[in-house]
């Protein structure tokens, strides 16, 4: 793995988003517009809409990163430039830190848009740092980015990487703590749930939302996502295919 490799990748991948603005606007619009909506529906429950809001900060980046990702890659398998870029001295792990490194600079900019727009415009309450906010925003955004690399090499058309949805995020979605307490659910469930990393991520946000600085159970569940991002896109650089069956 090289430098100048993955930064090439990252410049390509970004000259191509640049030509496609319903993307960009997937990408950068939905979540605030999203947000927006949250915050009317719990117009007269703020409490709920601080709790929940939290909690979403970290859940769409992750959505949108892996739904983009997964169907961008997929595109560029099938169109032949993944074939044409892995027949040149470049390595599997240049390629997928470089597809990482081009949707996480988006996930920066997704995640700061998001943020700032729930604690500055729409007064979502905070007792920690915004910053911190942030930084789990981000974490979550490589995640999905990361799942979302490694599931296209399952995927041979664009519908089939859609329907890698309800399989790989749903199940999180319902088990990560945003409709109720884990600590509620069913032994078998809550169980379940301690494995997966959208679980950490909301634990994670939750912290900020409640204590004013960081505790060491927020970083131990950064520390954990993070790691798991990292492990997928280890998995992703290993499954990477020249070509879709």
């Amino acid at each position: 793995m090289t430098l100048n490799h993955t930064l090439a990748t990252a410049a390509r991948v970004l000259r191509q988003l640049r030509h496609d603005p319903r993307t960009i606007a997937l990408l950068l619009v939905i979540p605030a517009v999203m947000i927006v909506l949250l915050r009317y529906v719990f117009d007269a429950s703020p409490r709920t809409f601080d709790s929940i809001g939290a909690s979403l900060l970290g859940i769409f980046p992750l959505v949108t990163m892996f739904l983009v990702t997964s169907i961008a890659t997929l595109r560029e398998r099938t169109s032949g430039t993944l074939e044409r870029l892995l027949s040149l001295p470049i390595g599997k792990s240049d390629i997928i830190a470089g597809y990482a490194l081009a949707f996480g600079l988006l996930a920066v900019v997704q995640s700061a848009v998001a943020t700032a727009l729930s604690v500055w415009l729409l007064d979502l309450d905070v007792t920690g740092s915004p910053w911190l906010l942030l930084l789990v925003a981000l974490l979550d955004a490589l995640l999905g980015t990361a799942l979302g690399l490694f599931v296209s090499a399952f995927a041979a058309t664009e519908f089939q990487a859609v329907q890698f949805m309800p399989a790989v995020i749903f199940p999180q979605l319902l088990l990560c703590g945003l409709f109720t307490p884990r600590g509620r659910m069913q032994p078998v469930l809550e169980g379940i749930s301690n494995v997966l990393p959208m679980s950490y991520a909301v634990d994670a946000m939750n912290e900020v939302l409640r204590h004013e600085s960081a505790t060491a159970v927020f970083f131990r569940d950064a520390v954990i996502v993070g790691g798991v991002a990292l492990l997928v896109l280890a998995l992703g650089a290993a499954t990477l295919r020249r070509r879709t069956a």
